[in-house]
């Protein structure tokens, strides 16, 4: 049975077609997440952390030692605070943590490896302020979702404290396109199609190795990660990199947590103020978080 509330939104998508110039995708995904307002409850602070844009949102019932690291998606060529700002102060709320949104550098401009360092630095900020790891989640959507990943490697092999756990949202964890759904989904997926995912996964590598496990983490070693969340919904394209990034974790120990949304679209937590799976997925998020802490 068709859900209702996701055909609003895709005839929404298809009225908005994604431009062809860089400044305007950009503008239009800022856009779609600007037309939710946030509840008056939630208060906003801007941060530089190691010298990356930051922004901290949290509401009147959080605690003040857990917190929640995001890293918008975007294919790491837009997405921005301001495009994902409504989500993750959802996401806080159910999860009683404050959130702190990383507006990392960008490609084309800043291409591999600028996005993971500032991932790293905004990370190693939350440690030098004070906070225990273990009320830390580190979280991504899409391309923030591999990022997610490619940074709890680093972490790990650079001797760092790791968070307590990571929620991934329909992580793009392999550059390379290789997943069957990249085929058998692309005509119920709105919004991500391969040759889309080609021309991002060219920006942001510059000539890098779409193997390296540090862009495509599917290739990395996940032993000692901590538990992970991974929320994808069932019309993405992506939902074999979902699939894979759970096999890959399971098989090397690391506590994992696969949830596919049926009919879900890329992205639907975005739309949480119209679509009722998007609530409820956040709310997943918050008990996911708070169990652990």
């Amino acid at each position: 049975m068709s859900n209702r509330e996701v055909d609003v939104i895709r005839d929404m998508l298809r009225s908005r077609p994604r431009p062809a110039g860089l400044a305007e995708r950009r503008e239009r995904l800022d856009r779609l997440g600007a037309a939710f307002d946030l509840p008056p409850d939630v208060r906003v602070q801007s941060v530089q952390p190691g010298g990356v844009a930051a922004e901290w949102t949290d509401t009147p019932d959080v605690d003040p030692g857990r917190v929640i690291l995001f890293l918008h998606g975007g294919g790491y060529v837009s997405g921005s605070i301001k495009s994902h700002r409504h989500m993750i102060a959802e996401a806080g709320r159910q999860s009683k943590a404050r959130t702190l949104a990383l507006a990392y550098r960008l490609a084309p401009e800043h291409p591999f490896p600028a996005a993971l360092e500032d991932a790293l630095a905004g990370y190693r900020f939350l440690l030098s302020s004070g906070f225990d790891p273990a009320g830390i989640t580190l979280a991504g959507e899409s391309a923030g979702g591999g990022l997610a990943v490619a940074t709890l490697v680093s972490l790990r092999d650079a001797g760092d404290p790791l968070p307590a756990r990571a929620w991934c949202s329909s992580p793009w964890v392999d550059l390379t396109m290789s997943g069957s759904t990249m085929t058998s989904k692309a005509a119920v997926d709105p919004l991500i199609q391969r040759d889309y995912l080609t021309e991002l996964a060219g920006a942001y590598l510059h000539g890098a190795d779409p193997l390296s496990p540090l862009v495509s983490p599917i290739h990395a070693d996940l032993r000692g990660l901590p538990p992970m969340l991974i929320q994808v919904g069932s019309a993405e394209t992506l939902l074999s990199d979902s699939m894979a990034l759970a096999s890959r974790a399971g098989e090397t120990d690391v506590r994992v947590t696969l949830q596919v949304w049926p009919e879900m679209i890329h992205a639907w937590h975005l739309f949480h103020p119209q679509l009722a799976a998007g609530r409820e997925a956040l709310a997943e998020v918050g008990r996911f978080v708070r169990a652990g802490s």
